[in-house]
């Protein structure tokens, strides 16, 4: 996925709102409230007070300016964008890495199976890919970081298209080029849930991306312990 790197404004990340997906980041001296592309607050994540960081041209928001992009961290960039992981994913979706999801020819994203939108649908295999991104400062990444009733919803569907012959990839996606690694928390309902789902079929991969010279590449896969 290439980034016109012209496009970027550099500024200094103040604050998450208590409003979701807004937050204040300094630009020229001049406090700036920006989009937010997290339903999460990015707090309960990772540190980003102070630190430098770059803007994009509002896509997702006609309200506000510019989009929160990424936090500049010595040579390495982590990706605050979530909706990155996706576009990444599909678009090297036919890379051999991904050879063990079998034929890729015909993909589709944001389909509608039933109550459930999966992320990449495979029409050749009858499968969804479900993308989950992980941002954090860790090497060893732990997931869930916060609680999801969504992603517990999401589990229950995909549970189903197990069970009515359709095949799901579970992906890990962290935006953090240092994670080494990422292991599920076992005390969380999502652990239980995500293992019903393993045990009924589901496959699982991991990965991070790295941003260098305006593209953003899968860096490495990464070893999911659960």
């Amino acid at each position: 996925m290439n980034i016109d790197e012209t496009l970027f404004v550099p500024g200094v990340f103040q604050r998450e709102l208590k409003n979701r997906f807004r937050c204040v980041v300094r630009l020229a001296d001049v406090d700036e409230v920006c989009y937010v592309s997290s339903s999460c607050k990015l707090e309960n994540l990772i540190d980003l007070s102070g630190k430098d960081v770059l803007l994009t041209p509002s896509a997702e928001s006609t309200m506000l300016p510019h989009t929160l992009f990424a936090v500049k961290q010595g040579r390495k960039t982590t990706i605050l964008n979530l909706s990155v992981a996706n576009a990444v994913i599909f678009e090297q979706l036919r890379k051999r890495r991904f050879s063990f999801l079998g034929k890729r020819k015909n993909t589709r994203r944001e389909v509608l199976l039933g109550g459930y939108k999966a992320d990449i649908f495979i029409d050749d295999t009858h499968t969804a890919i479900e993308i989950k991104t992980i941002i954090t400062s860790k090497k060893q990444a732990i997931f869930p970081s916060v609680r999801s009733e969504r992603s517990l919803g999401q589990l229950e569907h995909i549970k189903n298209l197990l069970l009515n012959g359709y095949r799901v990839c579970y992906m890990f996606v962290s935006l953090s080029p240092d994670v080494k690694g990422i292991s599920l928390d076992r005390t969380t309902p999502f652990y239980s849930a995500f293992i019903d789902c393993v045990n009924s079929g589901m496959s699982y991969y991991g990965c991070t991306l790295k941003m260098h010279n305006g593209e953003i590449t899968i860096a490495s896969s990464l070893n999911v312990e659960i």
